[in-house]
């Protein structure tokens, strides 16, 4: 187990391609603001709040998901599962915002995303469980 945050080797790279994706996410909300004349709120306009929603929604899951891999990787998970759970939180942000994003929606690649969220999320937790419980 890493004694301290420096011995982090996993996480770091993680939350570093999450603020990447939700940067993009935000610069698409501008861009749409400014070629759909909203400059506040929805104005009740369809392509602004689907571009809203992708961002919020990208934003929603990522401070559990990161919180999850934080501590399982403080726990002393093995690398290789750290990894194969911040591939699945990466993949699954991005394959949800491009599926749910597009007119029309993709809905196989928001479905799939929306899968290896939660597949994330519920590995994650249980792990954390068992390690404690055991």
């Amino acid at each position: 187990m890493p004694t301290d945050l420096t011995a982090l080797s996993a996480t770091p790279l993680y939350a570093g391609l999450a603020a990447l994706l939700y940067l993009a996410l935000s610069v698409h909300v501008i861009r749409v603001r400014i070629r759909q004349r909203v400059m506040q709120g929805d104005g009740g306009d369809k392509v602004m709040m689907k571009a809203m929603r992708t961002h919020a929604n990208c934003g929603e899951y990522m401070p559990i998901s990161l919180i999850l891999l934080l501590v399982v990787e403080l726990q002393g998970a093995p690398l290789w599962a750290v990894h194969t759970l911040g591939i699945m939180f990466i993949a699954g942000r991005v394959l949800h915002a491009v599926g749910f994003g597009r007119h029309p929606q993709i809905i196989p690649m928001r479905q799939g995303g929306m899968i290896l969220t939660f597949v994330m999320l519920l590995l994650s937790g249980l792990g954390l469980v068992a390690h404690t419980l055991l």
